[in-house]
């Protein structure tokens, strides 16, 4: 394009990294050494502000920071680094001119570090390599350096981006260096490395006005936010701007508030140039890859291309007995409905249809964590809900079907490497790679279609008694693999409504692990338990010990019962087959059947096995 100029006064930036590599703590670094936020005593991990990501510990949604430099302003992107929230990691990095590629001086290259490095890659963007957690114990930089160029390599990255600078850093301790032998007292190399090695903006204010939208967020006030980076030209409060749909037709509306970001907050500002990171309200429907340009001359830029969703679930307003009885406050498929398209709104990663004859939605997304964290958030706003069993999305090509595989990266001690094999190969796994860590520890990859992981990581968690460290990332649409090993153990099923008793369920308990707790609430159809003999059985929960007016030795003995496994939502998920449902509310995850009765279940059996 001819006139090209760069706005030297700005860098825009995005942190990529595999989950837990310290993305997070490393922006704060950053934040306190330029003086960019004040820290409160205790205050860590200052961008991961949603109340899951403190809980997780992992960067969820990704934000925006500022930081200024030498008269530089520094936009930072933070993203996730879980496979599930790829879609964020992909809007981002349309938005930025380079990367700091972050990696664990101790773990290496993991499954979404080369992820994101290939989306990086694939854009032309030229990182810059941060070993991070240099003050982990058995950290070994050097050795991770060469791992990481052997992955660059192997994503085939051109001769420039070979060409990248390392720099060695602790964000827990605040300290960069480009020398392991030089002191290490600031972040000041990793800010310079910055400054020197990633690109300005291209950035042309005399050409019309062109923003491209990454992201959405949303005001009750103000209706949708914009968010997204102006590739040229002005806009300032009040222009009448043009939006080019990914149809290629044109609406209109009006640059009613514009917003920079300085540290962690945005700032209300009266116009915005090219380079800018900026937030705009006042255009209704705007959606994320389309683009904001001028109305004279209303022309869109390339759209971001998303990857398909490879999971999904049906959705539907909850239906048990008790249903209204745990503080929730969204009851109705309405609310539901609503509430589902809102986040498929401004979450691109999420895909929202109706099921036919249904009151029921199909939500897709890109993995069990990704539509997990959504149900979590959704019953913490008061919403209750029931939703069934995760499916993956099939897909034809010719005569073909494919579904979707996955990268899998297991690290066991020894002793356990044996008993995950098996466990792993019975699901049809697919072994790259095995070899002993610097630390003793076995790491194995493999390649595993989808299906076969639901409801593995609970097994691997106890065959390894918790010991053992699991990753997995999308990797491609391969042949259908045929059929795959299910649920091996049965469940018990309540035979009706009332309070669990403590001698109930004590007589239960040698038939496997137990869902309730004494005096907890339950109904006919409700899952209670686990039969590791394999088949499902209707038990009573609520008997309670027959009192006579005798003594007998022992048998007032005081009841031991083992606490119950703890419910969580991705354990239910996992846990769950076709004809049971997880029912979500706001105090409450209880498994179910999805036929209550025994009689309709029965029933529905016969149908069944006539047909």
């Amino acid at each position: 394009m001819p006139n090209q100029k760069r706005r030297k006064d700005v860098r825009n930036l995005a942190i990529i990294a595999h989950v837990d590599h310290g993305k997070t703590t490393l922006v704060d670094a950053l934040l306190k050494y330029t003086g960019a936020y004040e820290f409160k005593d205790g205050e860590v991990a200052i961008m991961d502000s949603n109340p899951l990501e403190k809980e997780r510990g992992i960067t969820i949604l990704s934000k925006n920071a500022s930081l200024q430099y030498k008269g530089v302003q520094l936009n930072l992107v933070d993203t996730p680094g879980h496979a599930d929230f790829g879609s964020e990691v992909e809007r981002i990095l349309k938005m930025v001119d380079g990367v700091l590629l972050l990696v664990d001086a101790f773990e290496g290259p993991m499954p979404q570090t080369k992820f994101v490095l290939k989306k990086s890659l694939e854009l032309h963007l030229k990182p810059i390599l941060v070993i991070n957690k240099l003050d982990r114990a058995h950290a070994r930089p050097d050795e991770v350096a060469d791992m990481t160029f052997d992955l660059f390599c192997e994503l085939h990255a051109s001769d420039e981006q070979l060409d990248f600078p390392i720099v060695y850093a602790s964000g827990k301790d605040g300290y960069a260096t480009l020398d392991l032998d030089e002191p290490r007292d600031s972040m000041k190399p990793l800010l310079e490395t910055i400054l020197h090695r990633v690109l300005p903006p291209i950035a042309n204010p005399d050409l019309p006005f062109q923003m491209l939208v990454t992201m959405l967020d949303y005001n009750s006030y103000a209706g949708r936010i914009a968010i997204g980076r102006i590739f040229h030209g002005v806009v300032r409060v009040g222009d009448p701007v043009a939006l080019v749909k990914r149809d290629g037709t044109v609406a209109r509306g009006k640059a009613a508030k514009i917003m920079k970001y300085r540290g962690l907050i945005r700032i209300e500002v009266n116009e915005a140039m090219a380079g800018d990171i900026i937030s705009i309200s006042g255009i209704e429907d705007v959606e994320v890859g389309e683009t904001l340009t001028c109305i004279d001359k209303p022309k869109g830029l390339p759209t971001i291309k998303i990857d398909e969703p490879t999971i999904s679930m049906n959705f539907s307003h909850n239906t048990s007995p008790l249903s209204g009885k745990d503080g929730g406050r969204f009851l109705t498929s309405r609310h539901i409905r609503e509430r589902l398209e809102h986040e498929a709104m401004i979450n691109v990663g999420i895909k929202v249809e109706e099921v036919l004859g249904t009151d029921r939605l199909k939500v897709s997304g890109r993995g069990e964590l990704h539509l997990a964290i959504l149900i979590e958030t959704m019953r913490r706003e008061g919403y209750e809900m029931e939703v069934s069993r995760p499916q993956v999305i099939l897909k034809k090509m010719g005569s073909q079907t494919l579904e979707p595989v996955e990268e899998v990266v297991i690290e066991v001690e020894n002793e356990y490497q044996g008993v995950v094999m098996q466990a792993i190969g019975a699901r049809k796994a697919q072994m790259r790679d095995m070899k002993t860590t610097s630390s003793g520890t076995i790491r194995m990859e493999f390649v595993v279609a989808s299906r076969a992981l639901i409801g593995f990581r609970s097994d691997f968690l106890m065959m390894t008694r918790g010991n053992g460290v699991m990753y997995q990332n999308f990797f491609e649409y391969q042949t259908h693999k045929g059929d795959m090993p299910t649920r091996q153990s049965g469940v018990l099923i309540a035979h009706g409504s009332g309070d669990a008793v403590a001698y109930a369920l004590y007589n239960l308990q040698p038939r496997g692990d137990i869902f309730v707790k004494p005096g907890e609430r339950l109904y006919e159809g409700m899952i209670v338990g686990v039969n590791n003999k394999g088949a499902d059985i209707v038990v009573n929960a609520l008997r309670g010990k027959k009192l006579t007016n005798m003594r007998a030795s022992g048998s007032d003995d005081a009841i031991m019962l083992i606490p119950p496994r703890q419910m969580t939502i991705e354990f239910a998920l996992e846990f769950i087959e076709d004809d049971e449902l997880v029912e979500i509310t706001p105090k409450y995850v209880r498994l179910r059947k999805l036929h209550l009765t025994e009689v309709a279940r029965k029933r529905l059996s016969r149908s069944a096995k006539s047909k």
